[in-house]
């Protein structure tokens, strides 16, 4: 059977599923390993844990796949991330975590050569459908990089950016908008009296926590943070980790990172990802203590990756 005809959404090529790939075999106590069954190019089925059939999606991806060029990045990932929790996506450098990130808002239309098959859905509405505002699906989902990336520009116009290009102009609102964001992040006390003052002149941390006000300024639905610690030191790691479960009683959070421990620490569920593909999915708390692959226990033990 031939795989069916691409369609085009933008510069970016959206095909149809390929017939079925041949299935890992079942691993028994003994039997073969998951990840060099996969390192063969066999599918996998993911191991699902039953906790997630009680949650409501926020995002859902199914059978999502991406290429960049001719290297497959994705495999046909089916996932949802729950309303109102922190899911942390885990894996080896290279497995796809940051590439699955990105293309919630769509970043990797930016990418030259990219293409996909299958569907990621926010809130139900898919977001690579025709005629869809991706400048408006990002404004949807606030998004914090590795690196701290302040604009060249005041504190207070950091903050208030997003609302300036939305059209907002009236100053008591963007006063008001400006404080309750620094005031989420925790950083409102530290950098109240020098508003006007450059963000290139803070701490790493504090830019960090800058960054994260100005994606949360607006109000997201969904909060995308790729690895948001991993240019921070321990005491600057801890102020956003701390942050993170505090964010977490209003947004629904996101989160790649390669800390075991900082996953374990912030996130609700956690989904390990290996070459591309979903193995394993499930509450923090199970995948750490009780995981249903000797993979996912020996990846998260330390015992490879």
């Amino acid at each position: 059977m031939s795989a069916l005809p691409a369609r085009t959404i933008g510069a970016m090529e959206v095909r149809a599923p390929h017939p079925p790939v041949p299935t890992a075999p079942a691993q028994g106590p003994a039997g073969p390993s998951v990840l060099d069954a996969i390192r063969q190019g066999h599918a996998h089925t993911a191991a699902v844990h039953e906790s997630l059939r009680s949650e409501q999606a926020v995002i859902e991806a199914r059978e999502f796949s991406l290429w960049y060029g001719k290297r497959r990045a994705l495999y046909a990932i089916s996932m949802i991330v729950a309303r109102g929790k922190v899911t942390a996506l885990i894996g080896p450098s290279g497995c796809g975590k940051s590439t699955l990130l990105r293309s919630i808002n769509r970043l990797n239309d930016l990418v030259e050569g990219v293409r996909i098959e299958g569907s990621i859905v926010l809130h139900g509405v898919p977001v690579y459908a025709p005629g869809v505002d991706v400048i408006g699906l990002r404004k949807r989902t606030g998004m914090v990089f590795q690196k701290p990336n302040p604009f060249p520009m005041s504190i207070r116009e950091n903050v208030i950016y997003a609302l300036r290009i939305n059209g907002e102009r009236r100053r008591a609102v963007l006063d008001e908008a400006c404080e309750n964001s620094l005031r989420a992040v925790a950083l409102w006390d530290e950098v109240k009296d020098r508003l006007r003052h450059s963000a290139l002149g803070m701490s790493g941390g504090q830019q960090q926590r800058l960054c994260i006000a100005r994606a949360i300024v607006a109000e997201p639905e969904v909060l995308l943070l790729d690895e948001p610690c991993s240019a921070l030191d321990p005491v600057a790691t801890l102020r956003i980790e701390e942050l993170i479960r505090e964010l977490s009683q209003r947004y629904t959070i996101l989160i790649v990172t390669h800390n075991m421990q900082q996953a374990a620490r912030v996130s609700d569920y956690t989904a390990f990802m290996y070459l591309g593909r979903l193995v394993e999915y499930g509450s923090t708390a199970d995948v750490y203590q009780n995981p249903r692959l000797r993979e996912t226990e020996q990846y998260v033990t330390g015992r490879f990756g």
